[in-house]
């Protein structure tokens, strides 16, 4: 961590390791589809809806893992002053807004035919509803201040307020009377899916995670490039100005 600390080093593992991302994302993800769409089989209760959860569920968790990272970069801003960590916390929210959204289009999609309506006010949909408006929050605080110090300090106190809802979300449907089934898959007396549904899942799973490590570091690439050329314009204005102010 101390030697990524310098963004030099860090675009330079970039490079190395997004190609084999990517195409390793290509890969599981054509696994996962094949397996979700050809090879699982409909649900006893379900039927063919539960095709859904291949898509739901893996969004859902990275929905969660993309805020507990910007969470963990958060404390490295604030703490730890890491020079990197405000970037990374950046470059996550557009993407963990992205499956946010998805895993609740997905929720309502599955919904529809299994509770009679897209949309119900509980627990667990609405906290997730939260989470998807403190990504846009995040998002619109970085966007507001121009001054990235500045705005990554902002950035962070509220990323770490909302860390709280994180657990909320966890356990709503065990502390709260709610439609939402509860978890399982990760569970304490393991997993409650038949292993012909559960090894798509984990495929899909791994692949989304896949997916959402290779956009995260494209991400962060475009944003220490972003922040250099800020850097690089500010000086040349401030020299243009002193040369002027001699002249």
């Amino acid at each position: 961590m101390i030697g990524l600390a310098n963004p030099t080093r860090f675009l330079a593992l970039v490079e190395r390791l997004v190609p084999w991302l990517a195409g390793t994302t290509i890969i599981m993800l054509a696994v996962g589809l094949y397996l979700a769409l050809f090879v699982a089989p409909p649900d006893y209760q379900q039927g063919e809806t539960v095709r859904i959860m291949f898509v739901h569920v893996p969004a859902a968790w990275l929905a969660m893992g993309g805020y507990a990272l910007i969470a963990i970069a958060s404390l490295g801003t604030l703490i730890w002053r890491h020079p990197l960590a405000d970037v990374a916390a950046k470059a996550a929210a557009p993407i963990g807004a992205t499956f946010t959204f998805i895993a609740l289009v997905t929720g309502s999609l599955w919904g529809k035919p299994m509770w009679g309506t897209y949309w119900v006010w509980d627990a667990r949909l609405t906290s997730v509803l939260v989470l998807f408006l403190l990504y846009l929050g995040l998002i619109a605080l970085w966007q507001a201040i121009e001054e990235p110090g500045r705005a990554g300090r902002a950035a962070a106190i509220l990323a770490l307020v909302g860390a709280v809802n994180l657990p909320i979300i966890k356990f709503s449907v065990d502390w709260w009377n709610t439609l939402h089934q509860p978890a399982s898959v990760l569970r304490a007396g393991g997993p409650t899916i038949d292993p012909s549904l559960l090894t798509p899942l984990f495929v899909m799973a791994i692949a989304f995670a896949l997916l959402f490590a290779t956009l995260h570091l494209i991400a962060m690439r475009a944003e220490i490039l972003r922040r250099r050329v800020r850097a690089l314009q500010q000086t040349h204005v401030a020299h243009a100005a002193l040369a002027e102010a001699e002249a």
